[in-house]
């Protein structure tokens, strides 16, 4: 007789940082080897829970979350684009986020008050958007205004953050860009601020300066980087007002390690390859690159490849592997060989996800990612300005 989900017993679940299992402990070492995978058996305990649920829960899978995972999502996809589809489907009252904190926190803002979003790992964060806080965005606003330039400043937040820095943008006049309409979004900035204005682009210097140099060609010297750890974020007055682009000192923990050293070696050693880096890369990176993206134009363009093209991919492990199986005629590689998954990204792994669905089974809801009412009205703002944007597209 085959047990029911509600038979089994409890999974090991362990909070990050707090146990001696590493393998079970994803994230608290990178090794640059993606974890094993998990017992077979709990695909089985997968697949009768997710089916004993049926339409009641919809299951979304970023594309840099495991394989293991990514076979039980309903719909895969980048951030902004999952929350979209997250709220398109009203009839399912439970939206089980495979991704991160703040993607799971978008979701529930553009989602119905009957939908609840659950995240089946809440150590599952983001290091890129756990480099502005709250306070610390407030501290430099007030710094703003103790410059005198706070009302010629439009803030430009990237889709990965919290929901209080998204709402501090709506209430601010700013709004909220994707790496796909981040040139959009930072002109439309550039217009709002007009002649002397200044943006404030958060948390991802990478990509605000390679939307500013690269997709605008503006000058580079017109950006600063503002260090939230330093009075006047380490700037003069003088320095900010001849500033244009004011870049938050942020960066994603996986592509900020790509090299120049990498694209460099590359070259050398696969003849005729292809370099395509994700826009949160370094500058430089980005620079020498033949093509750069977002996920999804990373993944489209790849498709579209004549059988083959050789590629080396600077962006998420786990995308790269799987693009590798996807197209066998093609020669994939990962630009950085020394440069590890997304830890955090990880941590929603076979046994999370089982958890989450069974405990759905039995009636109970696990990890619900709720936003205060006001925060999520002003987020939205921010997220509606967005979508008002030009030629808008919904992926990041």
């Amino acid at each position: 007789m085959t047990a029911t989900p509600t038979s089994r017993a409890k999974l090991p679940l362990l909070v990050l940082g707090q146990g001696t299992d590493l393998h079970t402990e994803r994230g608290v070492e990178c090794p640059g080897d993606l974890p094993p995978a998990s017992d077979p058996g709990l695909v089985e305990r997968a697949r009768a829970a997710k089916a004993a649920l049926g339409d009641r829960v919809f299951v979304l899978g970023h594309h840099y979350q495991r394989d293991e995972v990514i076979e039980f999502a309903d719909t895969t996809g980048d951030s902004f684009k999952l929350a979209k589809e997250a709220a398109a489907r009203p009839d399912a009252p439970w939206i089980v986020f495979c991704g991160v904190h703040f993607m799971a926190e978008s979701a529930d803002i553009l989602t119905s008050d009957e939908q609840t979003v659950i995240l089946p790992d809440l150590a599952a964060g983001c290091s890129m958007a756990d480099m502005a806080t709250m306070d610390q965005v407030e501290d430099c606003w007030d710094d703003l205004v103790d410059a005198g330039i706070a009302d010629r400043v439009v803030p430009v937040t990237y889709m990965n953050s919290s929901a209080a820095i998204k709402a501090f943008t709506g209430r601010h006049g700013g709004t909220i860009c994707t790496s796909s309409n981040a040139k959009t979004a930072l002109t439309w900035a550039l217009d709002q601020a007009g002649d002397g204005g200044k943006v404030l682009f958060l948390p991802d210097q990478h990509l605000g300066r390679n939307t500013y140099a690269r997709d605008l060609g503006r000058p580079l010297e017109d950006c600063v980087v503002w260090d939230p750890h330093r009075p006047m974020g380490g700037l003069t007055k003088e320095q900010l007002d001849a500033a244009t682009m004011i870049l938050w000192r942020g960066h994603c923990s996986v592509h900020g390690r790509f090299s120049v050293e990498a694209v460099e070696a590359a070259r050398r050693e696969i003849p005729d390859v292809k370099v395509i880096v994700h826009p949160e890369c370094r500058y430089e990176v980005v620079e020498l690159a033949d093509e750069v993206g977002s996920t999804e134009k990373i993944i489209k363009t790849i498709a579209a490849a004549p059988a083959g093209t050789k590629w080396v991919v600077g962006t998420e492990l786990n995308l790269v592997r799987r693009l590798g199986q996807q197209f066998p005629d093609q020669q994939i590689s990962f630009l950085e060989k020394n440069v590890c998954y997304c830890s955090t990204m990880n941590r929603i792994d076979l046994p999370h996800l089982v958890w989450a669905l069974e405990s759905l089974v039995e009636g109970r809801v696990v990890n619900p990612i709720r936003v205060d009412p006001q925060v999520a009205h002003d987020a939205k703002v921010a997220l509606d300005r967005m979508l008002a944007l030009p030629g808008e597209t919904h992926k990041d």
